[in-house]
C-alpha cells in the first residue's frame, strides 16, 4: 500500500497570543478555543505539547498583573501561563451532576 500524500495548505496554523511576559522569562498567552496542550516551540523548533493544567498557586507578579481570583493555566513542561480564552465559557465553576 502507497504512503497517501496530501495537498498542502494555504491556511495558516493558530497560534497562541503572547500577552505579557514575567520578570523572570516566563510567557503569559491566551489559550486557543479548546486548547489543551502547550504550543510553544523551543530553539531547536521542537512542539512542547505538554499539557495545560490549571494553576492556582501563582506568585505576588502573576497577582498584581491578572487579580487574585485569575483563572490560569500553566503548562506542565515548559512552565508558560495561559489565560483563558475569552470566546470560551469559564471553567471556574464547580461541576454537579
Amino acid at each position: 500500500m502507497a504512503t497517501p500524500t496530501y495537498a498542502p495548505s494555504d491556511t495558516p496554523l493558530a497560534v497562541a497570543e503572547l500577552v505579557d511576559t514575567l520578570s523572570d522569562g516566563t510567557k503569559v498567552m491566551i489559550r486557543l478555543p479548546r486548547m489543551r496542550a502547550c504550543g510553544e516551540k523551543d530553539a531547536k523548533g521542537k512542539l512542547c505539547a505538554g499539557h495545560l493544567k490549571r494553576w492556582f498557586f501563582f506568585g505576588r507578579e502573576v497577582k498584581e498583573k491578572f487579580g487574585d481570583d485569575a483563572e490560569i493555566y500553566r503548562c506542565e513542561h515548559c512552565r508558560t501561563l495561559y489565560l483563558p480564552n475569552p470566546e470560551e465559557q469559564p471553567r471556574t465553576g464547580t461541576l454537579s451532576y
